[in-house]
């Protein structure tokens, strides 16, 4: 039975967020919950009725801040507020990023500053219960008053507009919910500002750029630890005494796990007496370079699980005679470590296609140029490497930060604007194309291993060798490469490595600073 998740109450983390995505906890209202959000939708009524103007209340929007609203309008105000915000172009960002954005606002929402309706609270929850998902299309947000164009789409089937995913496909809003016998929503004075105020699109985007990251991370180890053996490499660089002299935490967790993972290697113990003085900056600086960007995703798992918990609305209601018209929707705080992060994931790329490099040259003894014994007739691995070096330098062509950028928007209201929600977008493209390299990585050190034998790694780099060759084979010749990729990104998407890694913690040293290891 899945756990229960207190919404609104308990803090939620990039784990507990995915969990609820991925169904494996359920959303439960505490009555403490319930009570708030019907008083401080109480509290907003009250205001609307008052002559005193509250921004977004009984007011317009934007440059129209200033422009009085009726009673008797706010209902209309709130239906074109969402129209008029749906404006949203290119590909839908499919249905598990919307997903996560309802969850992000049913969260903050219930933190009963933002003074909707219990009938809106309840809608959402049923979408999310339902997995009826609103299609939201992937561009239109500066990330100014947070991502009002993804958000309004996002919201629209509440008026039984807009498109939602259901049952594998794509129908009307209006078509499910009659399905369902289901109306639209009615709206209150602040219901559709409250909805479309918020960091949901940069935070869901977020959300999974810190879960691909971190598994780009742990591969990373794994992956470069094979390849370092297959390549002989000493493990003299990752010694702890080393790392104590410039103790970055994750440099020493990222030595300190590469250490370990070729505890009783033969083939590590084969060349203890060699002539080679060091190996080149790929192999021996991975606790550097991989560990610059683990400190990186730290910041921004840090900086997300603030923003997951917080309440980007505007206006905040704190009581009917309190009201604050703020930036909590700015999405700078998320802006900038996602930049931060793009580039981390880059440069895991960078490094994973140089050691693949120094496996294709044919300069380990062994281990025969372009991974192949009869080259000629054959071009061996060669050409997975141009594959690995398009997808680095794409990466490199992402890595411009978003967050330098801004641009005026709302007639001069929204003079700086975050483009946290470009960022995110890119960054997370930028994981994924990361994670392809270090798929192609993998196939040329389970290649590149196995010219050693019959000298054994380690029992875990064997153990993750035999998980690689159930999907892939030896290569003795050229063959549809493109099969064998595909095959590996499965392999790294499907976690399968990361739980071997755990499996054999008892076999090496495994007192790891738990900060970094889990997401």
């Amino acid at each position: 039975m899945a756990t229960l998740f207190d919404i609104g109450r308990d803090h939620m983390t990039v784990t507990s967020l995915l969990e609820i995505s991925r169904g494996e906890r359920r959303i439960r209202f505490s009555n403490e919950t319930l009570q708030s959000i019907k008083d401080s939708n109480e509290a907003v009524i009250k205001i609307a009725n008052v002559e005193a103007s509250v921004y977004g209340i009984n007011t317009g929007f934007g440059p129209l801040c200033t422009t009085r609203i009726s009673t008797q309008e706010t209902a209309v105000l709130q239906e074109k507020l969402l129209l008029s915000h749906s404006v949203g172009v290119g590909d839908s960002i499919g249905p598990e990023l919307a997903r996560l954005m309802l969850i992000l606002k049913l969260h903050a929402l219930c933190k009963s500053y933002s003074g909707v309706s219990l009938e809106i609270i309840n809608r959402i929850h049923w979408h999310i219960e339902n997995d009826i998902i609103p299609v939201v299309p992937s561009q239109g947000s500066v990330g100014a008053s947070g991502d009002l164009a993804p958000l309004a789409h996002l919201f629209l089937p509440l008026i039984g507009r807009g498109f939602v995913y259901v049952n594998g496909g794509i129908k009307s809003a209006e078509e499910v919910l009659q399905s369902f016998g289901l109306e639209r929503v009615n709206l209150g004075p602040k219901d559709i500002l409250s909805l479309i105020n918020g960091t949901q699109f940069i935070a869901a985007h977020t959300a999974l750029l810190v879960e691909k990251t971190w598994c780009n991370l742990q591969h990373a180890d794994l992956i470069g630890a094979m390849m370092l053996d297959a390549l002989k490499g000493s493990r003299k660089p990752f010694l702890p005494e080393l790392h104590q002299l410039r103790p970055f935490p994750a440099n020493v967790h990222t030595a300190a796990r590469i250490y370990s993972f070729l505890k009783d290697s033969e083939i590590n113990s084969s060349h203890a007496n060699c002539q080679k003085v060091q190996d080149p900056y790929s192999l021996r600086c991975m606790p550097q370079v991989h560990g610059a960007s683990r400190n990186s995703w730290r910041h921004l798992k840090e900086n997300l699980e603030i923003e997951m918990n917080a309440v980007t609305d505007n206006p905040i209601i704190f009581n009917e005679h309190h009201t604050i018209s703020g930036g909590n929707f700015h999405g700078q705080p998320l802006a900038l470590p996602i930049d931060y992060a793009c580039l981390a994931n880059a440069e895991l790329g960078s490094i994973s296609d140089r050691r693949m490099y120094l496996s294709l040259e044919g300069k380990t003894d062994g281990v025969p140029k372009l991974l192949l014994k009869k080259t000629g007739l054959n071009s061996g691995f060669m050409i997975l490497q141009y594959t690995a070096a398009a997808l680095a330098s794409e990466n490199k062509t992402h890595c411009f930060p978003a967050s330098a950028d801004s641009i005026t928007t709302s007639l001069g209201q929204e003079d700086h604007v975050s483009m946290g929600s470009i960022g995110a977008r890119k960054a997370l493209k930028v994981a994924k194309n990361t994670e392809k390299i270090l798929a192609i990585e993998l196939i040329c050190a389970a290649q590149a291993i196995e010219f050693h034998r019959p000298l054994r790694s380690s029992q875990l780099i064997e153990s993750l060798h035999e998980k690689v060759r159930s999907r892939i084979k030896f290569c003795h010749e050229d063959r549809l490469f493109a099969e064998d990729i595909s095959q590996a990104i499965e392999l790294l998407k499907s976690g399968e490595l990361i739980k071997i890694e755990k499996e054999h913690k008892d076999e090496y040293y495994s007192d790891f600073d738990p900060v970094f290891e889990v997401y």
